[in-house]
């Protein structure tokens, strides 16, 4: 089962807040699937995602300055 989060528009620091407080909500093995479109968040989310033991199942830029990717929670 996978949760969308939806954060365009929303500025950094707060796609990985939104995605902190989502994957901390969900069980583990849940993927959480992330819409966003702050440059910087290419890096902090992968990054948080790695440091916190979860599991970058997917990746992409989706348009033009917007991108998905895809953290299986860790358990």
């Amino acid at each position: 089962m996978a949760k969308h989060l939806q954060v365009l528009g929303y500025v950094c620091p707060f796609p990985l807040v939104e995605a902190e407080k989502a994957i901390a909500e969900m069980a583990p093995g849940e993927e959480l699937i992330i819409d966003f479109d702050c440059t910087q968040a290419t890096e902090s989310l992968p990054r948080w995602a790695v440091q916190n033991g979860h599991q970058v199942t997917a990746f992409e830029q989706t348009g033009d300055a917007r991108w998905q990717i895809r953290i299986r929670k860790a358990g």
